[in-house]
């Protein structure tokens, strides 16, 4: 009975600790980007929270459809850089961005609403009607499984056997890095921490580094 009452006591202390953290930072893009901001980090946050009971089915189709409303913009013209991989955070602040902040914030939500990160990777495509490089979300039901794409330029999440207009380069997740071969084949290319880009998000998602856009939408 007192280690049932020890670990409530901890699970409520963690909840608090959890809420008390997830204020500050709503605080802080608030400060930073504008009060819009802050009811997009407070929407957010509130999803994220509502979500947790739901199936992963229902988790993808939440993510999907909260971040596909915002506005796609390049990275030259938000950031005046030519490659920039906004943090959620940023994302959120800025309320726009190009497809690596789309797919990276659709990512970061999956995992806080508990899906493993060994059934998501991050994967860098052409998107042939476009004829440009692009990133999307795939999720792995099974490890063995067809992945369905969570993409901001499609509403709708297809497996990718329906998305013959993407041809996959690359993918990674939070430890490994794939390299696509022919026919569909993969082999694993060493670690994450392998992509410059990747790792300097990642730093700044840990200190909650805010860099200011060009614009703020």
């Amino acid at each position: 009975m007192k280690k049932i009452i020890f670990l409530l006591i901890c699970y409520l202390l963690a909840a608090n600790v959890f809420a008390a953290s997830s204020t500050q930072k709503i605080e802080k893009i608030t400060q930073f980007y504008g009060e819009r901001a802050g009811k997009r980090a407070t929407a957010w946050r509130a999803l994220i929270k509502n979500s947790q009971h739901l199936t992963e089915r229902q988790k993808l189709n939440a993510t999907n459809t909260f971040f596909n409303q915002f506005f796609f913009i390049s990275d030259q013209k938000l950031w005046g850089k030519e490659d920039y991989w906004a943090t959620p955070y940023e994302f959120i602040g800025a309320g726009a961005g190009d497809c690596e902040d789309f797919s990276i914030a659709k990512y970061k939500m999956l995992l806080k609403l508990g899906i493993d990160d060994n059934k998501l990777r991050l994967v860098y495509v052409k998107a042939l009607k476009l004829n440009q490089f692009h990133m999307v979300v795939a999720y792995y039901p099974k490890p063995s499984a067809i992945p369905l794409i969570l993409d901001n330029l499609k509403g709708d999440i297809l497996p990718a056997t329906q998305r013959n207009d993407l041809l996959p380069i690359y993918s990674f997740n939070g430890s490994k890095l794939w390299l696509m071969k022919q026919k569909g084949q993969e082999q694993i290319a060493g670690k994450a921490s392998r992509l410059s880009l990747w790792n300097d998000l990642r730093s700044r998602s840990q200190k909650i580094k805010l860099n200011q856009p060009l614009n703020i939408y």
